[in-house]
């Protein structure tokens, strides 16, 4: 089984949301992989800067979220199973402009409303941080979103 420690940015305002378009055309939320030593709170915000151009402040913690996906699932063919454990947070946007990630595979991010959210090929962490959001579990988990259809892995 591979393994990846990721932390992802929760950013509202307005009633819309902040997602990054990824090269394989789905939507997610903007984060990615703590590097080795890097504490999630500091990979939240450099990965917001590297992925959208925007610099941000994260307000708070939302939430964990641990997951499996089955082999037969991954997207690239021929691995083993993968835990991608997730750490959710609440982030403002406090300056900066938007930009494509230079070199890397986040192509625009974009304020979408969220009732547009819904209607778009997305992640299912996009699923998953609306929802720790909008409920704000004392425990910091949600129920897993099933994939399928417009949601991915």
């Amino acid at each position: 089984m591979s393994f990846r420690l990721a932390a992802y940015a929760v950013c509202l305002e307005d009633g819309r949301v902040l997602l990054a378009h990824h090269a394989s055309g789905n939507w997610t939320l903007p984060g990615g992989r703590v590097e080795h030593a890097e504490d999630p709170f500091d990979t939240v915000i450099r990965e917001i800067a590297e992925e959208t151009g925007w610099e941000a402040a994260v307000e708070r913690l939302l939430g964990v979220d641990s997951r499996v996906i089955p082999a037969a699932e991954r997207a690239v063919p021929g691995g083993p199973e993968h835990q991608n454990l997730g750490i959710f947070y609440r982030v403002k946007i406090t300056g900066g402009e938007p930009r494509p990630e230079p070199n890397g595979d986040t192509l625009e991010s974009v304020w979408t409303p969220l009732a547009d959210v819904a209607e778009l090929r997305r992640s299912s962490l996009v699923d998953i941080g609306l929802a720790l959001a909008r409920t704000e579990p004392p425990t910091g988990h949600v129920d897993p979103v099933p994939v399928g259809g417009l949601i991915q892995h």
